[in-house]
C-alpha cells in the first residue's frame, strides 16, 4: 500500500481544504509530521484511516464527531484520498455522518455518511462503488488488514505501546486477540463453558427427575430409604445400579403381598357365602312361622266382624237407589233458595209496575247520551285553562330572562374595566421598572465606551512593543521596512493587545444593543398605558366595585329562583347579547298573542257548560253525567229483579214435580225418605271397599290355614335369627377388609410398576449426561487453566497468543539490540505476573549489561519509549506476516522521541531509516524541536481560529 494524495474539508480541526502531496514527500523518504500541540498532527493520520475504512483510529471514533467546527454551516466534511493497493490506484471519497442546514426551513437535519470508490484504468478514473459496506469490504481485502491491524501497523502508536508494554496478562490478551483475530478459541472456551452450564443444568433436571420418582416409589412403598442413600444426591447409587434394584426388590415384595392377600380373600369369601346360606334358611323358617300366626290372628278378627259388614251392605244398597233422587233433591233446594233471595231483593226495590220503571229507564238514557256530547268541550276547556297559564308563566320566565340578561352584561362590562384599571396599574408599575432598567444600561454603556477609549489609548502608547513581538527572524519591519533589528521594542507586562481592544469593542457594542432594547421597552409601555387611560376615562376602583355589588345583589334573587349564582352565564359579546335579546322580544310577541286566542276560547266554552248545568244541582259535567248513570243503573236493576223473580217461580215448581216422580219410582214413600236414604259419593265407596276388603281378607286367610305343611307349623319352634345374623356380620366385615387390603395392594403394585419403569427410563436419560459432564468440566478447567494439569494455567487462546507473542518478542529483540546498543532485550515468559491469577502472556526486560531479568515499569521514560518502539515495529512485522505479507509503503510513528538523549536517537533514527528500504516512506509525527533539525523534509500543521493549515518545508 502507497498513499499518493490527500485532500481534507471541514474535517477534523481543519476548516477549509487542505491537501497532502505524498508523492513529493516520498523522493525524501523520511519526513516530520510536525505542528504545536493540538494542530491536527494525528488529524492527519485521522484522515487517511477514515477514508479507507470509515473510521478513526482508538477512542475518537465513539464520539463519532468529525466535522470541523469553524466551517462554514453549509461546508460537508470530506476526504479524499489517493492510494495504489495490491498494484491498483484507487480514489477514495468519503464523508462522515453530519448536520446540515435544512434546504427549507429553519434547524438542521443528519446527513448520512457517504462513500465513492473509482479506480484509475487507462488513464481515466472508473467508478467502482457507492455503497459502504461494499467499499469496507473491497478495501480490507486489498489491504490485507482490519482497521484495528492497519493503526498497529501502518500507524505505530506509541503510547498504546508504552500501555501494552507494562499491562497484565488479561489486559494484553485482549489486545493481542483483536490484532490477531484468535477469538475462535476464546469461542472454543466459551462453548465448552457455555456447555458445562447447559450439561449442569440437564444433570441436575435429570438428577431432580430422579429423586422424585425415588421418593415417589418410597411413598408408594411405605418403605424408607436406605440409611447411607442421601436424596439430595443420588449419583453413587444411580452410578453402580443399586436405585433399580432397590426399586425392583420393592415392587417383588408387593407383589407377594398381593398373592397372599387375594388367598385370604378367597377363603373369606367361602366363609362368608356358607353363613350367607344358613342365615337364608333360618329366616325363611322364621318367616313362614309369623306368617301362619298371624292368618290364624286375622281369622278370628274377621269372623266377629261379619255382622257389622252385612249392616254396611244393606246401607249401601239403599244409598245406589237413592242415588238417581239425589240430584232432583238438589235442583229442587236450589230453586227454593233462589226464588226466595229474589222475593226479598224485590221487596227491599219497592217496585211493583215493571211498565213504569221502563219508561224510567229510558229517560235516563236519553239524558246521559246529551251530557256526554259536553264533554269534549269541558275537556278542551281544562286543557285550554291549562295551557293558558302555561304561557303566562312563559311570559313570565322571558321577562326575568330578559332581565337577567341586561344585569349580566352590565356585570361583564364592569369587570372589563376592572381588569384595564388593574392592567393600568400594572403597566404603570413595569413602566418605573424599565426605566430604571433603562438608566442602569445607559450608565454601563457610557462607562464601557470610557473604558474602551482609555484602552486605545494605552495600546497607542504600547504599539511599538506588540509591533516588535510581531517580528519573525530575517521579516522586514512593517515601520522602517529593515531586517535587521538590533534593539527591539519590550512591551510592558500588563499592556493590551488586539484582542482585548477587540473584546471591549464589542462590550461596548453589547451594552448599547442592550441600551436601545432597554428604551424600545419604555416607549411600547408608555404607549400602552396611554391606550388604556384613554379606555378607562375618571372611573375610580371604588366606583366599579359599588357598580358591580349593585348588580350582584340585584342578580341574586333572579339566581336563587332557578337554582343557580348570580353570573353564571355571561354573554360573551356584545353581538350574542343583541341576538338574546331580540329572541327574547320575539318569545314575549308570541306569548302575548297565543294569551289573547286562549282566553276568548275559554270564555266560550265556560258559557256553553254553564247552560247545560243550569237548574241541577251538579257542579260539573262529569256530576250530572253520573247522576243520570246512576238512575239509569238503579231502573235497569229493578228490571232484571222482577223478571229473574218471575223466572224463579216456574224454575221451582217444575222441580219439585220431578222430585216426587223420581222417588215413587225409587221404591221410596217419600221424597224425604229418599233423603234420608242419600249418602255422600265418597261414603259409599269407602263403605263398599270395606265390604269387599272384608271378603277378601276372609278369604285369603282361610286359603293360608289350609295350605300343605300348615299342620307341621304350629308344633315347630322359631329359630335363634340374632346370632347367626351376627356371625354373617363378622364374616361380611372380614371378607370387605380382606378385600380392601388386596385393592390397596393392587394399586401399589401397579404404582411401583410404573414407577420403576419411570425411574429406569429416568436413569438411563441421566446416564450419558453424567458421563458427558463428567468429560466437559475436565476438558472445561483443562483450556481455562483452572485443572492441576495445566500447570501455567494458561487458557487455550493465551497459549495461542503466547506463540505469537513468542514471534513477536522475536521479531521486536533485533531492532531492541542496535536500539539500545545490545544492552536490551524482551523476555517472554509463561510464569505469572504479580497478582495474576493465569500466566502465558507476561513480559519482562532483559539487561545484558547487568544479567538481570527485570519488569518493564522499571525502565525509564526513554528506556521505555525505546523498547515501546521496538515492539511495535515487531508486531507491524509479524502482522504483517500474518495477512500475507502485504507491502506497506507508507510507515507512520507517533510520538514519543521527547524522552530521548542525544545518542539513543541517533540509534532510533537508524532504525528509522533502516525501514526506508526498498522504497518505503516513514512519517515521524513529534513537536520535538530537535527532530526539525535532523528531518529536513517537514509536512507542518498550523493552528488558528479559523482552522488549521497544513504546509510543506525542506
Amino acid at each position: 500500500m502507497r498513499l499518493h494524495h490527500l485532500e481534507i474539508t471541514a474535517f477534523g480541526p481543519f476548516a477549509d481544504t487542505v491537501r497532502v502531496d505524498f508523492d513529493e514527500l516520498s523522493d525524501a523518504g523520511l519526513f516530520l509530521l510536525s505542528g504545536a500541540t493540538g494542530a491536527g498532527k494525528t488529524s492527519v493520520l485521522d484522515a487517511v484511516c477514515f477514508a479507507l475504512y470509515g473510521d478513526v483510529p482508538g477512542d475518537r471514533n465513539t464520539a463519532k464527531r468529525l466535522r470541523c467546527d469553524q466551517a462554514g454551516p453549509g461546508v460537508a466534511p470530506r476526504v479524499v484520498l489517493e492510494a495504489t493497493l495490491g498494484a491498483r490506484r484507487f480514489r477514495i471519497e468519503r464523508s462522515p455522518l453530519w448536520e446540515r442546514p435544512k434546504l427549507r426551513g429553519e434547524g438542521t437535519t443528519t446527513q448520512q455518511s457517504s462513500v465513492t470508490l473509482a479506480e484509475r484504468v487507462d488513464g481515466e478514473w472508473r467508478h467502482l462503488s457507492s455503497r459502504l459496506d461494499e467499499t469496507g469490504h473491497l478495501i480490507s481485502h486489498l489491504v490485507g488488514m482490519t482497521v484495528t491491524q492497519f493503526t498497529q501497523v501502518a500507524m505505530l502508536p506509541q503510547g498504546r505501546f508504552q500501555t501494552f508494554l507494562r499491562s497484565r496478562s488479561e489486559d494484553r490478551h485482549a489486545v493481542l486477540q483483536q490484532l490477531f483475530r484468535t477469538g475462535r478459541f476464546a469461542d472454543v472456551e466459551r462453548w465448552l463453558r457455555d456447555r458445562r452450564v447447559r450439561l449442569r443444568r440437564a444433570g441436575d433436571e435429570a438428577h431432580q427427575r430422579v429423586a422424585d420418582l425415588v421418593s415417589r416409589v418410597s411413598e408408594t412403598a411405605e418403605s424408607p430409604l436406605p440409611g447411607d442413600w442421601d436424596i439430595r444426591d443420588l449419583t453413587l447409587p444411580a452410578a453402580d445400579g443399586q436405585l433399580g434394584a432397590w426399586a425392583g426388590a420393592l415392587h417383588d415384595d408387593a407383589a407377594r403381598s398381593l398373592v397372599e392377600g387375594r388367598e385370604a380373600a378367597a377363603d373369606a369369601a367361602t366363609a362368608e357365602a356358607t353363613l350367607r346360606g344358613t342365615l337364608a334358611e333360618a329366616r325363611a323358617l322364621h318367616e313362614r312361622l309369623a306368617g301362619h300366626l298371624a292368618a290364624e290372628a286375622e281369622h278370628d278378627r274377621l269372623v266377629a266382624a261379619a255382622d257389622e259388614a252385612a249392616d254396611t251392605g244393606r246401607r249401601v244398597s239403599l244409598a245406589q237407589r237413592a242415588s238417581g233422587v239425589a240430584p232432583l233433591l238438589r235442583l229442587r233446594d236450589q230453586a227454593r233458595d233462589q226464588r226466595d233471595r229474589l222475593a226479598a231483593d224485590v221487596d227491599l226495590l219497592e217496585v211493583r209496575d215493571r211498565d213504569q220503571v221502563a219508561v224510567g229507564v229510558e229517560t235516563s238514557l236519553e239524558e246521559a247520551a246529551r251530557v256526554r256530547s259536553l264533554r269534549p268541550a269541558a275537556t278542551r276547556l281544562a286543557e285550554a285553562t291549562t295551557e293558558l297559564g302555561g304561557w303566562h308563566q312563559r311570559q313570565a320566565q322571558v321577562t326575568r330572562e330578559t332581565h337577567e340578561l341586561r344585569l349580566q352584561s352590565r356585570l361583564a362590562a364592569i369587570d372589563q374595566q376592572v381588569r384595564l384599571l388593574r392592567e393600568h396599574r400594572s403597566v404603570s408599575h413595569r413602566i418605573d421598572v424599565a426605566r430604571t432598567a433603562w438608566h442602569t444600561a445607559r450608565e454601563s454603556a457610557l462607562t464601557l465606551h470610557e473604558s474602551l477609549l482609555s484602552l486605545r489609548e494605552a495600546r497607542l502608547d504600547s504599539m511599538a512593543g506588540e509591533i516588535a513581538l510581531a517580528l519573525a527572524v530575517g521579516a522586514c519591519c512593517p515601520v522602517c521596512g529593515s531586517a535587521e533589528h538590533p534593539h527591539k521594542a519590550q512591551p510592558s507586562f500588563d499592556a493590551p493587545d488586539a484582542a482585548a481592544e477587540k473584546a471591549a469593542l464589542r462590550a461596548v457594542d453589547d451594552a448599547k444593543a442592550t441600551e436601545h432594547l432597554r428604551d424600545l421597552e419604555v416607549r411600547d409601555l408608555v404607549a400602552a398605558r396611554d391606550r388604556l387611560t384613554e379606555a378607562l376615562g375618571e372611573v375610580t376602583l371604588d366606583e366599579l366595585q359599588s357598580q358591580r355589588a349593585d348588580v350582584e345583589a340585584e342578580l341574586a334573587p333572579l339566581a336563587a329562583s332557578r337554582g343557580g349564582r348570580a353570573g353564571a352565564s355571561r354573554p360573551p359579546d356584545p353581538a350574542q347579547l343583541d341576538e338574546q335579546l331580540r329572541a327574547l322580544d320575539r318569545r314575549s310577541a308570541e306569548a302575548a298573542a297565543r294569551i289573547d286566542g286562549l282566553t276568548t276560547e275559554c270564555t266560550d266554552l265556560r258559557a256553553t257548560l254553564d247552560r247545560a248545568l243550569a237548574g241541577t244541582d251538579c257542579p260539573d259535567l262529569d256530576a250530572l253525567l253520573a247522576t243520570h248513570e246512576a238512575q239509569l243503573a238503579s231502573g235497569r236493576a229493578a228490571l232484571r229483579a222482577l223478571d229473574a223473580l218471575a223466572i224463579a217461580r216456574s224454575t221451582h215448581d217444575e222441580a219439585r214435580g220431578a222430585l216426587e216422580r223420581a222417588s215413587a219410582e225409587a221404591g221410596f214413600d217419600s221424597p224425604e225418605a229418599a233423603a234420608a236414604a242419600v249418602l255422600p259419593e265418597a261414603e259409599v265407596e269407602r263403605l263398599t271397599r270395606a265390604v269387599r276388603t272384608h271378603e277378601q281378607r276372609l278369604a285369603a286367610v282361610r286359603e293360608v290355614l289350609g295350605a300343605p305343611g300348615a299342620d307341621e307349623l304350629t308344633s315347630a319352634l322359631p329359630p335363634d335369627l340374632p346370632p347367626l345374623v351376627e356371625a354373617h356380620a363378622d364374616a361380611l366385615a372380614a371378607l370387605a377388609r380382606t378385600r380392601g387390603k388386596v385393592e390397596h395392594v393392587v394399586v401399589r403394585v401397579t404404582r411401583l410398576a410404573a414407577l420403576q419403569a419411570q425411574l429406569e427410563s429416568a436413569l438411563r436419560s441421566w446416564a450419558p449426561l453424567r458421563e458427558d459432564l463428567e468429560v466437559t468440566v475436565r476438558l472445561a478447567a483443562f483450556v481455562e487453566g483452572k485443572a492441576p494439569d495445566n500447570r501455567l494455567k494458561m487458557r487455550l487462546s493465551a497459549y495461542v497468543l503466547a506463540y505469537r507473542l513468542g514471534q513477536v518478542v522475536a521479531a521486536a529483540n533485533q531492532r531492541l539490540a542496535s536500539m539500545s546498543d545490545q544492552r536490551y532485550s524482551l523476555v517472554h515468559t509463561g510464569d505469572r505476573g504479580a497478582g495474576e491469577t493465569r500466566g502465558g502472556l507476561s513480559l519482562l526486560v532483559r539487561d545484558d549489561w547487568s544479567g538481570e531479568t527485570r519488569d518493564p515499569a522499571t525502565l525509564s521514560g526513554g528506556e521505555t519509549f525505546v523498547v515501546s518502539l521496538a515492539l511495535a515495529l515487531g508486531l507491524a512485522d509479524v502482522i504483517t506476516h500474518e495477512v500475507g505479507g502485504a507491502a506497506l509503503d507508507t510507515l507512520f510513528v507517533d510520538e514519543g522521541f521527547g524522552s530521548l538523549d542525544a545518542d539513543t536517537l541517533d540509534d532510533v533514527m537508524d532504525t528509522l531509516d533502516a525501514l526506508r528500504d526498498g522504497g518505503r516512506v516513514v512519517g515521524v509525527v513529534s513537536h520535538v524541536a530537535e527532530l526539525r533539525d535532523r528531518i529536513p523534509t517537514q509536512l507542518v500543521v498550523t493552528k488558528s481560529r479559523s482552522g488549521s493549515t497544513v504546509a510543506l518545508r525542506r
